[in-house]
């Protein structure tokens, strides 16, 4: 009987070791495909490469940083010059923009190049830009590159306008971006407009026209539309919020949060462009850097959509499509707009229990997406 006993003992036992290694397994498989690219095929660099390209990432190469983390300039073997995203989040934020990136071709959005994951770094290797990006054209040390030429800046207007329409209703994928601002739009050579950073966008599917999210993300006076500050409400209408006030940004000259003179009855720069709309007089509007040479028909007709763009009920805004075709005259604007909600951070914070960062930070990330565009739930907290 004890013969009997002790077999089946050890049985049991290695049995259950068995199941134990079969069940972890399919869990470290599952970890590695998590560091896969296989399933963007842009080019793979090496560590090496970059590190050489960009001087092991020395300051003086310094581009930018964001939420995500920090951009540098490099140099390739054959001169190529490449702008190098060092990402500090985690693999997901990586994978997110890889699999959006690399399905995206469009002039007006930057080209991605490549990817490399080695050591504990992610890398991502973007097409470089040399005139750096809209809000250092507006309102930095370069300001002066578009302060003079209005044909330039209705130009960008225009650009932001047909990448948009791309990334909502052309693209294999249809795309909120999430963070539309003038630091994401990046000037090429010839000060052509493309819109950047896809570690925020969503994909929509079929019918799809609203997601509701608890933690909604972006920068605040930009993408935090009304109905996304408020209720977590993001659409393709929240990314023609974002556009609405770059638009009103590059008419006036003046950042979103900037104050008002106390007779202008406003507080901000969507509520200032509506008043002097709503008077009649808003010519006054416009950059007055500009000395007065622009073409009025088209400066007002952006003021005009620029105040479509951040009505309150996202309904009443137009698509990407419907701005393309009224900024390219081949469609008249007969529609006026109702007073702009603008969402400041107190505003903000208020209405959701507070947590919202202040205002010009990004707010926390959602989930990314996986391959295929589901959500990937399996967060590392930021």
């Amino acid at each position: 009987m004890v013969a009997v006993v002790v077999p089946l003992g050890t049985l049991l036992l290695l049995a259950l070791v068995l199941t134990g290694v079969y069940l972890r397994r399919p869990r470290r498989r599952a970890r590695d495909d998590d560091r896969s690219t296989s399933y963007v095929h842009p080019e793979k660099f090496t560590l090496r490469v970059l590190r050489a390209a960009t001087g092991n990432f020395a300051v003086e190469n310094k581009l930018g940083e964001g939420g995500f983390g920090e951009v540098f300039k490099g140099i390739l073997q054959d001169g190529q010059a490449v702008a190098v995203k060092r990402l500090s989040q985690g693999f997901h934020e990586l994978k997110n923009e890889l699999i959006l990136a690399s399905k995206l071709k469009h002039r007006n959005l930057v080209q991605l190049l490549g990817v490399c994951l080695e050591e504990t770094e992610k890398l991502i290797v973007y097409e470089y830009l040399p005139n750096r990006s809209l809000d250092d054209a507006l309102f930095g040390t370069r300001a002066a590159a578009t302060d003079a030429d209005w044909s330039r800046r209705y130009a960008i207007i225009r650009g932001i306008a047909r990448g948009l329409l791309y990334l909502h209703e052309e693209s294999q994928l249809r795309i909120v971006h999430r963070d539309l601002k003038p630091s994401n739009v990046l000037l090429d050579s010839d000060l052509s407009p493309k819109i950047s950073d896809f570690g925020l966008a969503r994909p929509f599917w079929g019918d799809e026209t609203r997601e509701v999210t608890k933690r909604p993300v972006g920068t605040l006076g930009y993408m935090l539309s009304p109905e996304y500050a408020y209720y977590g409400h993001v659409s393709t209408k929240s990314d023609m919020f974002g556009f609405g006030v770059i638009v009103l940004e590059i008419v006036t000259g003046r950042r979103s949060t900037s104050a008002c003179a106390e007779e202008d009855g406003c507080s901000n720069l969507l509520s200032y462009v509506w008043e002097k709309w709503r008077r009649g007089s808003v010519a006054d509007v416009v950059d007055t850097s500009l000395g007065g040479r622009y073409a009025r028909a088209e400066a007002l007709a952006c003021a005009q959509v620029g105040l479509l763009c951040v009505q309150k009920d996202p309904g009443s805004r137009p698509d990407a499509s419907a701005v393309v075709l009224m900024l390219d005259g081949q469609s008249a604007i007969q529609q006026r707009p109702s007073r702009p909600v603008f969402c400041d951070a107190s505003a903000c914070a208020a209405a959701r229990g507070g947590g919202v960062r202040r205002y010009g930070r990004r707010l926390a990330a959602d989930p990314p997406v996986s391959e295929n565009g589901v959500t990937v739930s399996d967060l590392q907290p930021r």
